[in-house]
């Protein structure tokens, strides 16, 4: 998987946790860089972990698998995508808490990351699991993956968090079905991908 595929995927993931971010934002009102970071690596630590214990899940039936990982990649990543949108049309506005204490961090950190988790195990169909391949690094691997929708979700985040105390939460809304847009596409991308070649071979 390329570069520039694993940050569209990341930045879909990452929707979720930035929608969030700017709702918190909004309650605290004025935020420091210093509440934007606690934010930020609350959810960009999560957002690392969780696809990698999903690919590590998947990784360890990978043989059962492995014929239909490119339909379970498409799955997913629609179903992700899916819902991530028809929530967001669906849901009302409700006020955030400004609590930044870490069992408020833990549990926001916990619901935004249980997409990440499902993904996870999609991405045994688009990476592989060595950093180093034959000497050289290789930019295809998990933990480039992983570590790239870390760095993305903590970025946005700590954005949101300070575009919300300054904005309002009205982008919210836009960049979660963004983000589920993005990950349908990415999703039927995989799968055209692997019946393309499966049809040239």
């Amino acid at each position: 998987m390329k570069l520039l595929e694993l940050f569209i995927l990341a930045l879909g993931l990452s929707m979720d946790a930035f929608a969030v971010s700017v709702c918190k934002g909004l309650a605290v009102k004025e935020v420091t860089p210093r509440q934007g970071a606690w934010v930020g690596l609350w959810f960009g630590g999560f957002q690392t972990g969780m696809p990698l214990l999903g690919f590590l899940l998947a990784d360890s039936f990978a043989g059962a698998i492995a014929y239909y990982s490119h339909w379970l990649a498409f799955g997913l990543l629609c179903i992700i995508g899916t819902s991530m949108i028809l929530e967001t049309l669906g849901q009302e506005e409700e006020p955030l808490s400004a609590d930044l204490g870490w069992q408020a961090m833990l549990l926001l950190a916990v619901a935004t990351s249980i997409d990440a988790l499902a993904a996870g195990i999609s991405l045994l169909a688009m990476v592989d699991k060595p950093l180093v391949v034959n000497g050289s690094f290789n930019p295809g691997s998990i933990w480039v993956a992983v570590s790239l929708i870390g760095a993305v979700t903590f970025l946005l985040s700590w954005a949101g968090t300070v575009l919300g105390s300054r904005v309002g939460s009205k982008h919210g809304k836009k960049a979660e079905i963004f983000g589920g847009i993005i990950l349908i596409f990415l999703g039927m991308k995989i799968l055209l991908e692997r019946l393309f070649n499966f049809i040239q071979s």
